[in-house]
């Protein structure tokens, strides 16, 4: 029996071996290809996201550079319409004070030649009174006793006390 266990056993395994390479060589030909296939495909895919992930990297870093440059060109623009609004600013007012400066010099100036023929005005009007004031005098000397001095230098002093000029 053991003969025929040990028979049995050894055409179990060759009957065995021959499913096997059957199986083998079926997969072989028809599951391996696909399955590797497959595979390879998963491989490149794989290959391909990771370099348009690379890709994608590389482009953000150059918009990042890119968006850095334009913030830097922005802030100096930036500075530099500030500093024109400052110089527009100032001279803004220098015209300002220089246009105030010479309103200013031109009141002045009208007030002097105000003052002046106000000035002139109250001369001439102080001669004209005092041409007046001495005909008075002339007069009241004339009427009144010609022939005495005293009498003469009273009344002119007299004249004068009335009329304040003392």
């Amino acid at each position: 029996m053991e003969d025929l266990i040990a028979q049995f056993s050894s055409g179990l395994f060759i009957i065995h071996t021959v499913i096997f390479l059957a199986l083998i060589f079926l997969l072989g030909k028809f599951a391996w290809k696909p399955i590797l296939n497959a595979v390879n495909e998963r491989e490149v895919s794989i290959q391909d996201a990771l370099n348009q992930a690379q890709i994608a990297r590389d482009e953000m870093k150059n918009l990042q550079a890119e968006n850095e440059r334009i913030i830097g060109e922005a802030k100096l623009e930036r500075d530099a319409i500030l500093k024109d609004a400052r110089e527009i600013k100032d001279r803004i007012v220098n015209e300002a004070k220089d246009a105030a400066k010479t309103e200013g010099n031109k009141m002045i100036e009208q007030a002097r030649q105000s003052i002046q023929a106000e000035k002139s005005a109250v001369m001439a009007d102080i001669k004209t009174q005092i041409g007046a004031l001495s005909v008075n005098i002339a007069e009241t000397i004339l009427k009144d006793k010609l022939d005495n001095n005293d009498a003469q230098n009273a009344l002119v002093q007299n004249i004068l006390n009335k009329t304040n000029l003392h």
